[in-house]
């Protein structure tokens, strides 16, 4: 008797233990969420393949913000458009490991001709934005060099897989953004050439596996030095065309950011620093440029510094370094500048 007793204790310990372990086991998985990496996989043709796409689950991924939203995309409320209205877009890249970045996108208006359902009104669209440039707990506003997490829907669209609403202005679509770490700077370019994702022949160079080509760098920053533009046509929201010299070209899509509205300063060969994306081709996004004459690229930061000139949040050796690579040289045409 006493022994059934005790085995039906054990029995219920047991089934308790149980109970806590699994509910242990679903909150880390659920805390873990997806990678970039992950959320990036395309089959052999090049489409996005992450299981999520073809359910309505959300996924969760931490990542550092490389943009700002104003700068890339026209956000002004207009939901008479026959467009897509006002328009909101940041980038986040993966850190450590996580070798790969995702955009979060999302419309005003998504009408039958966009292949979504619901227009926000103007003074919903503002509210909507409003939300997904402030932390939801504390109301910090998020910038460029920020760690956040989203949550989000997915979605494969021309080359690349999206977190956004599916074109839809149900709540249930909405798009979280959480503040994990403020300013921790923003990652450090990878150094490319274009002939690190274009053929000799100047077609794109394609990895399934994305180990290599294009796919190895899209949704993070790169840097391309050495180039010249084929196509320059300077201005906001225009896309450009760069070379290398050798064959090899790159489309360059502009943001609209307040530095494509003066005039273009490049000296005949640059530089270029931007987000190595994909719209039915590669190409670069630079959403901002800040005149400095060598580098296509905006350093701008809330978080500037006094000699901070690399754009990662914080004065250190590598802006030392680019202090020494540039020291005495000058922007062509400008005063005191000799050549």
């Amino acid at each position: 008797m006493i022994f059934e007793f005790l085995k039906g204790v054990m029995m219920v310990v047991n089934r308790k233990w149980f109970l806590v372990l699994a509910i242990l086991l679903v909150f880390i998985n659920f805390a873990s969420g997806d990678t970039n990496w992950q959320i990036q996989s395309v089959n052999s043709n090049g489409a996005g393949n992450h299981p999520d796409l073809s359910t309505s689950n959300k996924v969760t991924v931490e990542g550092i913000i490389l943009n700002n939203p104003s700068f890339m995309l026209n956000g002004e409320p207009n939901e008479n458009s026959s467009g897509l209205g006002g328009q909101w877009q940041i980038y986040i890249q993966g850190d450590g490991n996580d070798h790969a970045g995702t955009a979060i996108w999302m419309g005003q208006v998504y009408d039958n001709a966009w292949g979504g359902d619901g227009t926000y009104t103007n003074e919903q669209w503002l509210s909507e934005i409003y939300a997904l440039n402030h932390d939801p707990t504390t109301g910090y506003e998020f910038s460029a060099g920020d760690k956040v997490r989203v949550t989000g829907l997915l979605k494969y669209y021309n080359g690349k897989t999206n977190i956004n609403e599916r074109h839809s202005t149900e709540e249930d679509n909405n798009i979280t953004i959480e503040l994990v770490e403020p300013a921790v700077g923003l990652p450090k370019p990878w150094v490319i050439t274009l002939s690190d994702v274009k053929d000799a022949n100047d077609n794109k160079i394609f990895d399934a596996t994305r180990l290599s080509g294009g796919e190895y760098y899209q949704g993070q920053l790169v840097r391309i030095n050495d180039v010249s533009f084929v196509e320059r046509n300077w201005g906001a929201d225009n896309t450009a065309v760069i070379t290398d010299g050798t064959g090899r070209t790159l489309p360059v899509k502009y943001g609209t950011g307040y530095g494509f509205s003066k005039s273009c300063n490049l000296a005949e060969t640059f530089d270029v620093i931007g987000i190595f994306d994909q719209e039915g081709v590669y190409r670069l996004w630079v959403c901002n440029y800040d005149g400095n004459g060598l580098v296509l690229t905006d350093r701008g930061s809330k978080y500037n510094l006094v000699g901070e000139v690399t754009g990662d949040g914080k004065v250190d050796f590598t802006d030392m370094a680019e202090l020494a690579e540039n020291w005495l040289k000058c922007i062509p045409g400008s005063d005191g500048c000799s050549n």
